[in-house]
């Protein structure tokens, strides 16, 4: 995850600088997230029926050579906005091969008991790949350029391509008798996927609610944060730019940390949507603030309670979902969470074009508060989760 907020800060920086577009840093977002949306449930079936670490290092494989490709345009100077959606398009297929199946190995390395507390650090550790994304991002385009430094971020990944060859789980190393296979099926394998879960409570509320959050908001503000910074009177991409561009990863790190260690907040639906909803009245602060000081506080308090809502909504899908379909409830929560993301760059680039960035970002945070008051009104009745 370092490795891919890197990327993300070097072309993302490239991209404004070269075209001055919140079009294409919303098609930026569009383009990694519609993936998702479109073959997350079809990627967690893969992960049921072949193994998740084959998939994972496919995926990254895919992100190398992207990052690869990004180097070669910027040293040629030939980027053009078609090198770029190509680019973009190719990164969102990369991530959801192996989101899916990640998800799928973390239950194989710690079983059930464990899962809530595997799911949260792994998020922790999500968080802190790309708390250090930026930093080490703006350090790779000062002391190298942004080309050099991209060609060094395919790098980063070897690692666990490498870790992943010989790393003892996966199917064949699963105890008891294994889960019946089914075929791969596309759209069918959604609609039975959703008819299977249609009467769990807790699953169905926790996917809406971050089907939600990435429909209106998702990660949409971060391809706009040189704009964001720019206004902010810190439009260089020094320090004070990368800074911005951690403040949320450093809330979320501190969360994991924090909630880990002292065991707080136990998995629960309402404590979900009450997080949920102080994440969109952080993420409206930001949007409004014109001191740089404050907007690095509301990016530490989203990132914050990012990571508690999020962390907590999956941990609780996971626990409820039937064993011999867990990659695929897992892949339409990810469908959910991750693919609805691409709306997001409707919600806050394209319309941020029209009416401005900050606007765009608060009308966003402030729709989807109403949603969540909605959703939680409407699911207080029948919801137990846990409990």
């Amino acid at each position: 995850m370092m490795a891919d907020s890197i990327e993300h800060v070097i072309s993302y920086w490239m991209l404004f600088q070269k075209f001055h577009s919140p079009e294409l840093g919303g098609f930026a977002v569009i383009s990694h997230w519609v993936p998702y949306l479109l073959f997350a449930v079809w990627s967690g079936a893969l992960a049921d029926r072949f193994d998740p670490r084959r998939l994972i290092q496919i995926g990254m494989a895919i992100f190398m050579s992207v990052s690869l490709a990004w180097g070669l345009l910027f040293m040629s100077g030939e980027l053009e906005i078609w090198h770029a959606v190509i680019l973009l398009i190719v990164h969102g297929c990369a991530g959801v091969l192996w989101m899916p199946a990640s998800q799928l190995l973390l239950h194989d390395i710690v079983g059930t008991a464990q899962l809530q507390s595997a799911v949260r650090l792994n998020a922790t550790s999500r968080y802190l790949g790309l708390l250090m994304g930026p930093a080490i991002g703006g350090l790779l385009m000062l002391a190298l350029g942004p080309t050099h430094g991209i060609l060094v971020n395919v790098l980063i990944y070897l690692p666990l391509v490498l870790w992943l060859w010989k790393a003892p789980y996966g199917p064949k190393f699963r105890k008891g008798a294994p889960a019946p296979v089914r075929a791969i099926r596309g759209l069918p394998d959604i609609l039975a996927t959703i008819r299977e879960i249609a009467t769990n409570r807790t699953i169905v509320s926790m996917t809406l609610l971050a089907g939600g959050a990435s429909l209106f908001i998702g990660n949409g503000y971060q391809a706009q944060m040189p704009e964001f910074a720019h206004d902010l009177g810190h439009g260089d991409p020094g320090m004070s730019y990368s800074m911005l561009l951690g403040a949320d990863a450093a809330g979320a790190l501190t969360a994991g940390l924090a909630l880990e260690a002292r065991g707080l907040i136990q998995p629960r639906p309402r404590t979900a949507f009450m997080l949920a909803m102080l994440w969109c009245c952080a993420i409206a602060g930001f949007a409004a603030s014109s001191l740089y000081p404050l907007a690095l506080v509301l990016l530490f308090l989203t990132g914050f309670l990012e990571l508690s809502f999020n962390s907590m909504a999956l941990t609780l899908v996971q626990m409820n979902a039937p064993a011999t379909i867990r990659g695929r409830v897992i892949g339409l929560y990810t469908m959910s969470s991750l693919g609805l993301r691409a709306f997001a760059g409707v919600t806050i680039g394209i319309v941020g074009g029209l009416i401005g960035i900050h606007w765009s970002l608060a009308l966003s945070a402030m729709v989807f508060l109403a949603v969540i008051t909605t959703l939680l009104a409407f699911t207080a009745g029948g919801t137990r989760g846990t409990e």
